[in-house]
């Protein structure tokens, strides 16, 4: 009931993952406090504000519902940690999509596994772990769009073929408003699978509820605080 109370929810009594960690502290006092710090392999170094990654997400939510995403649809996500993950994977939750993280260092097949027992639509990829996986996108007949993020490369020039997107491209003319789909306390939000080193992966779906998890951990187990 503790944890319950200190989450904001929505009007109508649904719960959204997103408005949760990012939208309801950028409509806040934190709004230019910062959400996230980046530092690159390289040394590069980003921060994000919450109001900064309110827009961002809600401009990649408006990127997916162009693609034609709904809710309930799978969406992967096949890209190391940079801040596009994180704008991407709540957008994802925005429009009420599952979002699904994939290990990086997958190889094709686990990534084929993956993408063919969840049914996903869209695969969100770096143009290097794309080209990894190239072969075995053909295989995939609920796959709609493969999103390119080239982030690291941007001086280079990224071939497209017909069912893929440029990320940038995308973002650059998407708007920074969204109405986030008002998703239920058991809609689901996150799909993780199994390694597979004992049997084919599964799949176990969380739902939005799962942010009570999230925030006591945080509280009693990391011992956050406000600074």
């Amino acid at each position: 009931e503790q944890m319950r109370d200190e989450l904001s929810g929505f009007p109508g009594g649904g719960l959204n993952l997103a408005y949760e960690a990012i939208d309801r502290h950028a409509e806040g006092d934190n709004r230019n406090k910062v959400a996230m710090y980046w530092e690159g392999s390289g040394g590069e170094q980003e921060t994000y504000t919450f109001s900064q990654m309110k827009e961002l997400s809600n401009q990649f939510a408006n990127v997916l519902t162009k693609l034609g995403v709904q809710k309930g649809d799978r969406v992967f996500i096949f890209m190391g940690r940079i801040p596009e993950l994180y704008v991407a994977f709540f957008g994802i939750l925005k429009v009420g999509a599952i979002a699904g993280p994939l290990f990086s260092a997958f190889g094709p097949d686990p990534v084929k596994d993956r993408l063919l027992d969840s049914g996903a639509n869209i695969l969100i990829a770096t143009p290097e772990l794309r080209d990894k996986i190239s072969h075995i996108l053909g295989d995939l007949p609920d796959l709609k769009h493969v999103i390119i993020v080239n982030k690291n490369n941007r001086s280079q020039s990224v071939n497209f073929s017909n069912d893929e997107v440029s990320y940038e491209k995308e973002m650059s003319s998407a708007s920074s408003n969204f109405q986030i789909e008002e998703t239920s306390e058991e809609d689901f939000s996150i799909m993780h699978y199994t390694s597979g080193t004992t049997g084919k992966p599964k799949g176990a779906v969380h739902a939005h509820i799962a942010a009570l998890q999230h925030l006591a951990t945080g509280k009693w187990a990391l011992d956050l605080h406000e600074d």
